[in-house]
């Protein structure tokens, strides 16, 4: 179900409601003020115009504005700080935008329980630091962990470099604070680790990407702050064999906090701009790390360095520090960034069987010759989930047809593959047509059915994940 756009005198007269209840507001409606809040970081979208932009401060606020939206039949789309790569807060025709980044308090971090809580609009880098000075480590770190907020996290079910070891966003929430399409406020779980009562609202509600209710508080569990990482880096030459590592890794029980692939594409356009001095002559790099700690950690590179090996590195070599660890590091985290700088990247996200990953890496490179299309793959291989970006000329005109029907083909080998075609940045909009072919018709006719029953008049973020 999705809600038209709100007609110009129903959004004005919501307009003046909002202002009569809600004075202190901070309310956006100049065009050239909304502008910004309209996009996300998904290259080729067509981001509707929004009525306005709200940024409520609490959660009483994100109610009234609820209430009085769905009185008014105007559509609302949440959104945190705008860095997803599927559309998913990319603005809608004559609805309003909520900011949530208002929302940032650190509520309390519960040492003796491993907890803490926290608004959506927090930043993940934020939490992170101030959970560590209490000993505590929260898992989840998407590439954007730096400037990505928790909201935007749980709205997709963010992963991150570490999912690997320690799994993805929905793993550490225990309890939602959820605003519903009518105004509602419910919880939905609570503060123990264990807790079956009723229906699992909670993992519902991370990644239903806002078109379920709104997101304004979040308790999350925590876990003792790891020893620092050992890290490893090792160089191949050819894609595949990297793929065969990341397969002989797991085969032989190796479970690294972090296993990352990126391609000789990717690492030429990383080391033109953060010149790391990386191996230029190398076809693929895998960066894993242990944070096993003392000499398990040792002992975990020394598995995956001969599981390298035995597949064919040419080169390995290990950072010699914490510091220079980081640094390497970057090399990984700042990939996307790096290819936008060759053309115009969209990265997508896929993930199959980690025993499928050489068969992908090589329909992905076959493909791409065929339609003569750049791509360069990086991502988390230690569980399957890569990122196949296609950089596109900036001037081509062809360059979006040409780019769909690249990536309808590696959709499809992913499926045959028993894969996914979204590991962990959504559904949002280029993927709902592909929904029914992944889920069946059947899902998603109850997914349709939740919506509805959820949000009747289908004004939460519309046009997003569902056909």
């Amino acid at each position: 179900m999705t809600s038209a756009p709100a007609a110009p005198a129903t959004g004005a007269a919501f307009l003046a409601a909002l202002r009569d209840a809600l004075p202190t507001l901070r309310l956006l409606t100049d065009p050239a003020e909304t502008e910004p809040h309209r996009w996300d970081e998904t290259e080729y979208m067509r981001p509707g115009i929004p009525l306005g932009v709200a940024f409520p401060a609490s959660t009483a606020e994100v109610v009234t504005i609820v209430r009085l939206a769905g009185a008014h039949g105007v559509p609302l789309v949440p959104r945190g700080a705008g860095t997803g790569l599927s559309g998913g807060a990319i603005a809608a025709d004559g609805a309003l935008t909520l900011v949530l980044t208002g929302l940032d308090a650190i509520h309390a971090i519960d040492a003796e329980n491993q907890l803490v809580r926290c608004g959506p609009g927090v930043l993940n880098a934020e939490l992170g630091r101030r959970v560590a000075e209490h000993g505590l480590f929260y898992p989840p770190d998407p590439s954007s962990y730096e400037i990505s907020t928790i909201g935007g996290n749980l709205a997709e079910n963010a992963g991150g470099l570490r999912c690997v070891k320690y799994g993805v966003t929905r793993d550490y929430v225990l309890d939602l604070e959820v605003v519903l399409a009518d105004g509602a406020v419910i919880r939905t779980g609570g503060a123990t680790v264990k807790d079956v009562m009723g229906y699992d609202l909670t993992s519902l509600f991370v990644g239903s990407e806002g078109t379920l209710g709104i997101i304004t508080e979040a308790t999350l569990r925590l876990l003792p702050l790891p020893p620092p990482k050992l890290t490893l880096l090792a160089f191949f030459d050819s894609l595949t064999a990297a793929g065969e590592a990341v397969a002989e890794v797991a085969r032989r029980g190796i479970i690294p906090v972090t296993l990352e692939l990126i391609d000789a594409f990717t690492l030429k356009a990383v080391e033109a701009v953060l010149k790391l001095g990386l191996d230029p002559d190398a076809a693929a790099m895998l960066m894993i790390e242990s944070d096993a700690g003392g000499e398990a950690a040792a002992a975990e590179l020394d598995a995956a360095e001969a599981a390298c090996r035995a597949t064919g590195a040419t080169s390995v070599l290990r950072a010699a520090d914490a510091t220079e660890a980081d640094w390497l590091r970057e090399a990984r985290r700042r990939a996307h960034w790096a290819l936008e700088q060759a053309g115009v990247a969209r990265t997508d996200d896929i993930g199959v069987p980690r025993s499928a990953i050489p068969a992908i890496i090589a329909e992905i490179g076959e493909i791409g010759a065929r339609h003569g299309v750049r791509i360069g793959v990086f991502g988390h291989a230690g569980d399957g989930n890569l990122h196949p970006s296609f950089i596109m000329d900036r001037d081509d005109p062809d360059a979006e047809e040409r780019l769909e029907a690249v990536r309808a083909e590696i959709y499809r080998a992913v499926l045959r593959l028993g894969g996914t075609i979204a590991g962990e940045h959504g559904t949002g909009v280029p993927k709902r047509k592909w929904l029914a072919e992944q889920r069946g018709p059947a899902a998603v006719a109850v997914m349709h059915a939740i919506k509805a029953a959820l949000d009747p008049q289908g004004i939460l973020n519309p046009g997003k994940l569902l056909p």
